[in-house]
């Protein structure tokens, strides 16, 4: 694996209140499928301790091709779909190259 073309991305989520719960049981189910694809080396999701309606997707690809191709998937469209109007404000992401550690499981 070439570790210099690992692409990271965070992806930030403001939900509606009263959509916290179903926002993650959908983000979960996205979430376990995603880590099947072979391009997907890491896929977290968290929640902040202090605001329960942001949440944050931690997604690390082997290469950034596997990225796009996650798009592509039908459980992405699935849970894209699914949360748009759950979600407060459009969500948001900002792309990472790894520096330490160089090596993803």
């Amino acid at each position: 694996m070439n570790e210099d073309a690992m692409l990271i991305v965070h992806v930030h989520v403001q939900v509606k209140p009263e959509h916290v719960e179903a926002f993650r049981l959908a983000t979960i189910e996205n979430a376990q499928a995603s880590i099947q694809e072979s391009g997907v080396a890491r896929f977290d999701v968290v929640q902040q301790t202090d605001d329960a309606t942001r949440f944050v997707l931690i997604e690390i690809y082997r290469t950034p091709e596997a990225s796009a191709q996650h798009k592509e998937t039908a459980h992405y469209t699935k849970w894209r779909d699914a949360v748009a109007e759950m979600m407060a404000a459009p969500r948001a992401s900002v792309k990472f190259h790894p520096v330490f550690p160089k090596a993803y499981a």
